[in-house]
């Protein structure tokens, strides 16, 4: 919001210097960014964060200083005298949408002179804008428009009234296809949805955002209807982005707008209309909608403002500080003061709120930095604990995070969706950054949210092996979104994965990472038959035999299909499967202070059987004494061992935690272990 110094001085005596004010600015919630010299002014340009809206208007920064220096505030009191005949029989209003404009109020002005602005108004507006060109005076009715919006922060339109077919203003939502040519000469297509505000016959403007070219006021016109409304915040961002047409207007609307100031703003520019252009003012005002709702009422208990702020306040000037804030008081005793928040302040709705004003204006810099708050330690949720472990341990495998848009081009969604069948969830809103890829044919502005990860990793990999970026290890930590039909979308949160190792070494980084979660986490897998994969060389990821996740390398077809140069192994795991099994208390064990002995043991198996099942078969024969089971490598040799067959060597470890093991005792533990495999799964030890 830029500020003119000039303008500030037409509501209260600023004895200060430009530089005092904008730092005293700055320390109570108004960055000041910079102060620049315009014409015979000063453009001071405050950073308003979204939940300050009332300070989007000159009188909004004139209550703070007013406060902040204890300064006389004065304010217009619009009174326009109407005199000309009853506007309920000239025109009419309606609104078919409530929830996109759930106000909307109109006044007539007849007799008007349109011509150019006096000096006064003009120069305010070129002032305040720090850029000449940016509020360039166009005339007087609707450089009037513009100063009372940023004056006050209600946005208004004027109409030429004999544009408007039949005398009536109907507010409803567009026409999918309909267009309309704004005042900025550009024709935009309207999307069913949008609100506009038309007449009988067509749309005469884009609701909150800008007018339309057919109803502009210009040199002609001699009757003005005076637009005053309040729309959705939501659907004026979400027009003002579809058009790619953002303005004044619509940057306030998005902010919301003070209900109370609706009728202010309009009868002030009427009275300035008067004062300016001439004409009479129809008796009256049409208005439409929900009448606005009155503010909250607040408690504020004393003895919190000492606790959260660390000092004492005296209750006189608490009440000065939130009274002068526009804050009234309800009732009040010793301990509590109960106070009606103004209209025009939606932030204050709780007694920190209010507590946090009295902080603000009080002046931070009256807290001691010494001073103890008494405050409760916050506790992390366990699904970031778990993250964080992932995101660690992921990282140190050597992976690297990937950030990719939650949008994708319906070509991507299509590729693979383990989690769901349905199709997948599509939205026409444009947004920068989506998934798009010069290798797919994307048609039209559509894009599917996401229902996996894999699918964009997949891409990301891709991209980086035409660009030579090799290698090319990716994880990522994210939200994919499932239709349900008949309600709200499923949320479910993801780890992919996409690597160029080999299935197994993938695993084991996976098996890392669930142990780094639950050192006694047992992750089991069965067998996944997909076409997305290479056969016989995908699994799923189970816990307690429910599956939580998938691990594969992609198929010969798949890879043709994604125009990739090499194989690729992906996985994907359910993050609250993992979070559930987490244990969050540190556990530990005592080291055996006996030495262990290690044992190869190299198996003649079928080619089917495989490692998952001679690792459980192995570690539920060795007992007790069977520290570590530790694949080492997989031979085949069809001449030696016959068609069909494999050689796994494998290592065992094992150690007693009380003594010292004998080879008899080392035997008797590999000598059941033997038995098991061979009996479960046909495994013959190799023995030359």
């Amino acid at each position: 919001m830029i500020v003119s110094w000039n303008w500030l001085k037409r509501y209260l005596p600023l004895e200060m210097s430009a530089d005092e004010l904008a730092t005293r600015f700055s320390l109570s919630g108004l960055n000041h960014e910079s102060t620049e010299v315009v014409f015979d002014d000063l453009a001071i340009d405050l950073e308003v964060t979204s939940n300050r809206p009332d300070c989007l208007g000159h009188i909004g920064v004139a209550r703070e200083a007013s406060v902040l220096y204890d300064l006389p505030l004065s304010l217009p009191n619009p009174k326009p005298i109407a005199s000309g005949p009853g506007i309920q029989s000239l025109a009419s209003l309606s609104i078919e949408c409530l929830d996109l404009c759930p106000r909307y109020t109109a006044r007539l002005i007849q007799g008007v002179k349109v011509g150019p602005s006096p000096k006064w108004l003009s120069e305010l507006l070129r002032n305040r804008s720090g850029k000449p060109l940016e509020f360039k005076s166009i005339n007087n009715v609707a450089d009037i428009t513009n100063f009372v919006m940023m004056e006050c922060g209600q946005p208004l339109h004027a109409f030429d009234f004999s544009q408007i077919s039949g005398s009536e203003i109907v507010v409803r939502r567009a026409i999918e296809g309909e267009s309309l040519e704004a005042i900025d000469h550009n024709r935009y297509t309207l999307k069913a949805g949008m609100c506009v505000i038309a007449d009988q016959a067509k749309p005469l403007a884009l609701a909150g955002i800008m007018g339309g070219k057919g109803s502009e006021i210009d040199t002609d016109t001699t009757s003005v209807l005076i637009e005053a409304a309040d729309f959705s915040p939501m659907s004026i961002r979400d027009t003002s982005r579809q058009l790619k047409l953002g303005s004044e207007s619509s940057y306030r609307f998005e902010r919301t707008v003070d209900p109370e100031g609706i009728d202010w703003a309009s009868r002030r520019c009427c009275e300035l209309i008067l004062e300016l252009c001439g004409g009479t003012l129809c008796e009256g005002v049409i208005e439409v909608g929900a009448a606005p709702a009155e503010p909250p009422a607040v408690t504020l208990r004393l003895s919190q403002v000492q606790r959260v702020l660390g000092i004492s306040i005296d209750p006189v000037t608490v009440v000065r500080i939130l009274t002068a804030l526009g804050n009234t008081v309800v009732q009040q005793d010793q301990a509590s003061i109960q106070f009606q928040t103004p209209s025009w302040r939606r932030d204050l709705s709780r007694e920190v709120d209010l507590i946090e004003e009295v902080a603000r204006i009080h002046g931070y810099d009256q807290i001691p930095e010494d001073r103890d708050v008494p405050m409760a330690v916050s506790v992390t949720p366990a699904a970031d604990v778990a993250v964080g472990r992932i995101r660690r341990t992921l990282t140190a495998c050597g992976f690297n995070e990937a950030l990719s848009p939650s949008l994708v081009p319906p070509e991507i969604s299509e590729l693979y969706s383990p989690w769901s069948k349905l199709p997948a969830m599509i939205t026409s809103q444009p947004m920068s950054g989506v998934l798009d890829s010069k290798f797919w044919n994307t048609a039209g502005p559509v894009h599917c949210v996401r229902r996996s990860l894999i699918p964009s990793l997949l891409e990301l990999r891709r991209i980086n092996e035409y660009r030579h970026s090799e290698p090319v290890e990716l994880f990522e930590i994210a939200k994919a979104y499932l239709a349900n039909p008949g309600g709200f979308p499923h949320e479910s949160t993801l780890v992919g994965l996409c690597s160029g190792r080999d299935l197994l070494s993938v695993k084991s980084v996976v098996m890392s990472m669930a142990d780094a979660l639950n050192h006694q986490l047992a992750i089991t897998v069965n067998s996944l038959n997909d076409p997305f994969f290479a056969p016989g060389k995908a699994i799923q990821l189970c816990i307690d035999g429910e599956v939580i996740g998938l691990l594969g390398e992609i198929s010969t077809a798949t890879q043709k299909k994604l125009k990739m140069r090499n194989k690729a192994v992906v996985g994907e795991i359910q993050l609250a499967a993992l979070t559930q099994a987490m244990q969050l208390i540190p556990q530990s064990q005592r080291q055996s202070p006996y030495p262990a002995i290690e044992r190869d043991l190299n198996f003649i198996v079928d080619s089917a059987v495989r490692w998952a099942d001679i690792q459980q078969t192995v570690q539920a024969a060795g007992g007790r004494l069977l520290e570590n089971v530790q694949y080492r490598e997989t031979f085949v040799d069809a001449k030696r061992d016959g068609e069909g067959k494999k050689r796994v060597l494998l290592a065992v470890t094992i150690r007693s935690a009380s003594t010292t093991l004998t080879g008899r005792q080392a035997d008797e533990v590999c000598n059941a272990i033997i038995g098991s495999c061979d009996d479960k799964l046909g495994a013959k030890l190799v023995t030359a």
